[in-house]
């Protein structure tokens, strides 16, 4: 059972910024590489970013790069994604799970946070 939860999206206008966060509770994915994706509705799920288990390597999707940074804190069991000069087309639902390159590990997501950018 995936006990991972998202928070911080928001309402948000254009150039504006939100913090996401991906809390496990229960420390399911500590030793995992993880990564936060995305779902518009009626559209299929796609990689917005990675970082790997120890935190070192990232990588993103080319419309977000330069403009979001991935970031763990494995202390506290959690996931960032900041998200600057948000444009309209950022507006989607945000979720994380464990990642293996661009793909989800597993395929159990939690309810996600949603970002709208206003133009």
């Amino acid at each position: 059972q995936v006990q991972l939860a998202e928070s911080g999206g928001g309402l948000v206008q254009a150039g504006g910024s939100l913090r996401l966060s991906c809390a496990d509770s229960g420390r399911t994915f500590s030793n995992y590489n993880m990564g936060w994706f995305r779902q518009a509705p009626g559209k299929e799920r796609e990689f917005v970013a990675f970082v790997s288990e120890s935190g070192v390597v990232t990588y993103y999707t080319d419309s977000v790069k330069g403009r979001f940074t991935i970031s763990r804190d494995k202390a506290k069991n959690t996931v960032y994604l900041e998200m600057n000069t948000l444009k309209p087309e950022d507006s989607d639902i945000y979720y994380c799970n464990a990642a293996s390159g661009r793909d989800a590990l597993v395929n159990s997501w939690g309810q996600g946070t949603q970002v709208t950018v206003s133009s």
